[in-house]
């Protein structure tokens, strides 16, 4: 893009930083849309009121089958607020769709998805593959592009995570 269309703009006093910034704005706006489609595709399935989150966690507690406790679903969906996932695990236990299970030592309690749970994940999945993944399959090389970006994803979320420590050892400017 032509400087001039980025000049004014503070994220961005040059073309690399232009490019940069043009992604986070278009990663954010692919946020709120994911964020949106996974809500109201959990509404059909749950109908009740549970939030984005819940509905990711649900989807982390089903995957591979296997119980999990809250560090490992924090540490899969890449957050670090465990008491918010403790509570969004008892909401998801209150409404039927988890249940506590003890780990094999008897001393720690994990989640398994209940029949309920099974239920609504895979409903959630039969819309999924109607809606979303027969429009995503129109996409010329979807597969490759989709496989592509995963990766290019997960090396940028170490990239920010390193800067994201980084910016924590920074003074405040307490002048603002």
């Amino acid at each position: 893009m032509e400087p001039k269309y980025y000049r004014g703009w503070h994220l961005a006093k040059n073309d690399f930083e232009y490019k940069t910034t043009e992604f986070e704005w278009s990663l954010i706006r692919f946020y709120e849309a994911f964020t949106r489609f996974v809500y109201t595709t959990g509404m059909i399935t749950i109908g009740g009121d549970i939030k984005f989150a819940e509905h990711i966690i649900l989807h982390v507690i089903r995957m591979q089958d296997r119980p999990k406790n809250s560090a490992t679903i924090a540490r899969l969906i890449n957050r670090d607020d465990i008491p918010n996932i403790q509570y969004s695990l008892r909401k998801l236990e209150s409404i039927g769709l988890v249940e506590k299970v003890r780990d094999g030592k008897g001393n720690q309690f994990n989640y398994t998805v209940t029949e309920l749970g099974e239920k609504v994940t895979d409903e959630y999945h039969d819309i999924k593959a109607h809606i979303l993944i027969e429009r995503l399959q129109e996409i010329q090389k979807a597969p490759e592009k989709l496989e592509s970006m995963a990766r290019f994803l997960s090396i940028l979320t170490g990239v920010y995570e390193e800067a994201a420590r980084d910016s924590a050892t920074i003074t405040p400017n307490s002048d603002a």
